[in-house]
């Protein structure tokens, strides 16, 4: 099993990353030429804090979608986690670890309830997942006009706006939170055991791992990279936004940099650091389109396009190791 997954993960390394340095040098080129500075400080300042949100909540779609599951519900957990953690800090520091334990922990109990509904009630994770953060909008809408509470000074001052250089303390935890991840999938049974059930769940249950406890685990997981994306969400904004998580298409966008980092959507095959990958290109696409004033529309487009460009080119690989 370690062999099976460690090799589609270099695999898919270099060609996520070769296609970001591509879309970096044309776009450096694109906006040199339209008078505009693509490397300076605050742009890449910019980028890397685009990337660390959605990052966060990416790599925990990448453990769920290495199941073989899936998890639409993290843009509302996203939005549900800022809030609980600036009401609970009320802007005081004292307050600072209970929030972001009690947000940690309202975001695990939500990724036990999609973990349980997929396994046990046999519900299909799109179905499931769908369903759970439509309960969640309901609670939001129903209970929030915009934001509320107030984030500690103390979180916003560090995690929101403090560097190391050009690279935003939230970048570094990232960083910490893939390699965490890296080294679950590679170095524990826990890991092993869901790039097995992702790979075939049947043989897996035949072999003895309790394919419904892995499922289970990669869906708190997925859940809790959610809240810690809220909590530095909520660092940034200096409250509790109701609606963030949906506006930053952070469901939608997790998957795409999933895909775009070569991990297979039916599971089995991929890795988080091919993920980050992902991110990377997005938001480098992202800070190009906004140097050149690009209409939101046609940004849409562009990056539909791309995604859709790195699945046929994966699909095709596939289909001719699949022939030979």
């Amino acid at each position: 099993m370690i062999t099976a997954m460690s090799l589609p993960t270099r695999r898919s390394v270099p060609g996520v990353f070769v296609a970001l340095a591509l879309v970096l040098a044309l776009g450096w080129l694109v906006v040199t030429v339209d008078g505009g500075h693509l490397f300076n400080q605050s742009t890449t300042v910019s980028l890397l804090h685009v990337a660390a949100g959605l990052g966060l909540v990416a790599v925990g779609q990448t453990l769920v979608i290495l199941g073989g599951s899936l998890d639409l519900s993290v843009a509302y957990v996203v939005s549900l986690s800022t809030l609980v953690a600036a009401e609970t800090m009320a802007g005081r520091d004292g307050a600072l670890l209970p929030a972001i334990g009690l947000a940690l922990a309202v975001s695990a109990g939500i990724g036990l309830l999609n973990g349980l509904l997929v396994t046990r009630l046999r519900i299909n994770a799109f179905i499931a997942t769908v369903g759970v953060g439509l309960l969640l909008k309901g609670y939001l809408d129903n209970g929030y006009d915009g934001p509320s509470g107030r984030t500690a000074p103390a979180l916003v001052q560090t995690l929101g706006y403090q560097r190391v250089g050009p690279v935003p303390l939230s970048f570094l935890l990232l960083l910490v939170v893939t390699a965490a991840a890296w080294l679950t999938l590679t170095r524990t049974r826990f890991g092993h055991h869901l790039i097995a059930v992702g790979g075939d769940p049947e043989v897996s249950r035949l072999s003895g791992v309790r394919t419904h406890r892995v499922l289970v685990g990669a869906h708190v997981l997925c859940s809790l990279c959610a809240g810690l994306a809220g909590i530095y969400l909520s660092s940034r904004l200096g409250s509790g936004a109701p609606r963030v998580g949906t506006e930053g298409l952070y469901d939608l966008e997790s998957i795409a940099a999933v895909v775009l980092g070569g991990t297979a959507l039916a599971g089995g095959r991929g890795g988080v650091l091919g993920t980050v990958g992902g991110v990377l290109l997005l938001a480098s696409v992202d800070a190009v389109f906004n140097q050149l004033d690009v209409d939101a529309f046609f940004k849409q487009v562009i990056r539909g396009v791309i995604i859709i460009a790195a699945v046929a080119v994966y699909a095709r690989r596939t289909y001719r190791k699949a022939r030979s």
